[in-house]
């Protein structure tokens, strides 16, 4: 991740997201713009860099690579990534089950699920990132 580009690409595809969602996100008429940056053709102005940062909760200094990583996020192993991908599937099967979550009896939408599943996801790296503080690293999983 050696541009800025880089590192938008980095943090959209981490989300999942669309260039297009990121643009209607961030407020910009077209997907172009938004594109351009990840391409490395032009570059954000102050005001919207910002704006990034906020959207995908990291510091302008990552953004612009002052700093090699982003002070919340914690580099986990390609185990955990599994791990994490794993439980968010059963989460998402759980949820678009029969007798998946309702609320007074209806199904839920699946912009509730997203959100939840999103919020779920969080939870979920936030407590391994906690984990990965208090448990000695020789006793860590080896990364495969």
């Amino acid at each position: 991740m050696n541009t800025l580009g880089d590192r938008l690409t980095y943090l959209r595809e981490k989300k999942g997201w669309t260039k297009t969602y990121v643009a209607k996100k961030l407020g910009i008429k077209t997907m172009s713009t938004y594109a351009n940056w990840e391409y490395n053709l032009r570059q954000p102005d102050n005001e919207m860099l910002l704006k990034i940062a906020d959207l995908y909760e990291v510091s302008v200094d990552f953004l612009l690579g002052n700093k090699s990583t982003n002070n919340n996020e914690v580099d986990f192993s390609n185990k955990d990534e599994r791990d994490i991908a794993k439980r968010m599937d059963e989460l998402r099967e759980d949820l678009s089950s029969a007798s998946g979550l309702l609320f007074n009896g209806e199904p839920m939408s699946e912009e509730a699920k997203e959100s939840l599943l999103e919020a779920m996801e969080f939870g979920i790296r936030l407590a391994k990132k906690n984990n990965k503080k208090f448990i000695p690293k020789k006793y860590r999983d080896k990364e495969d």
